[in-house]
């Protein structure tokens, strides 16, 4: 299965916090995990995690949930495109609807079956780069709104000019912020829409591949060390 990024569990559980963590390392790229909710801010900004497991009930009560519902409104506050899947030991039908109608991504009762939480952490992911690419699309189709006609295109046979086109190439590969400096009227606005358009392209390609290609599975590496953040 295909890696699954950045994951922050929040559970009041050690055992839990313990077992998802030892269940999860061989296919995550990192892993935090936290005790109360209150930390959620602080490794939202501090680590930006991919998908937020996040248990429904702490200290409050048992059974009602309204504190998974508070958290995952100041989650969707700080990111309103979160993945945030729910766990609970007290799951039922309406719980589940109400869950996903606040704005969570799915709902995992406790004790999990885990070929059955590795598809829903693996489609979480996948949710997550699809709204990434999208948000990357709407921004690069804005800079380009009402661009593209003939007079924005570059021309040139010169030597000079070969090393720009490569130059531009090598620059679309990468997503990585760029300033193009130079004197007025040197046609650093038809360059830059130039690397966006050709970031565009890449983007689709890329896109297109992933829906039609099946890929194999990669496991991660990086922060592995287990500590709880309470």
């Amino acid at each position: 299965m295909e890696q699954l990024g950045k994951i922050l569990i929040v559970d009041d559980n050690e055992d839990v916090l313990f077992a998802l963590n030892l269940l999860l390392e061989p296919y995550t790229e990192k892993i935090k995990v936290a005790t109360t909710p209150d930390r959620i801010e602080y490794f939202m900004t501090t680590f930006g995690p991919d998908i937020i497991l996040l248990d429904m009930n702490f200290s409050r009560d048992a059974i009602s949930g309204q504190e998974g519902f508070e958290s995952l409104e100041q989650i969707l506050k700080i990111d309103p495109q979160a993945i945030v899947i729910f766990m609970t030991a007290y799951a039922d039908t309406d719980k589940a609807v109400r869950a996903i109608k606040a704005g969570a991504t799915d709902f995992i009762p406790k004790p999990w079956e885990k070929e059955k939480l590795l598809a829903t952490l693996s489609s979480g992911m996948k949710l997550r780069q699809s709204r990434h690419e999208v948000n990357m699309l709407k921004e690069q189709v804005e800079v380009l709104s009402g661009q593209g006609g003939p007079e924005n295109e570059i021309i040139g046979e010169s030597e000079a000019m070969q090393e720009v086109f490569s130059t531009i190439n090598k620059l679309s590969e990468t997503d990585a912020n760029i300033l193009i400096l130079g004197e007025n009227g040197t046609g650093k606005d038809v360059y830059s829409r130039t690397v966006v358009r050709k970031r565009i392209i890449r983007i689709r390609e890329r896109c297109f591949h992933r829906r039609t290609q099946s890929k194999g599975g990669t496991h991660g590496s990086g922060d592995r060390g287990y500590s709880v953040s309470g």
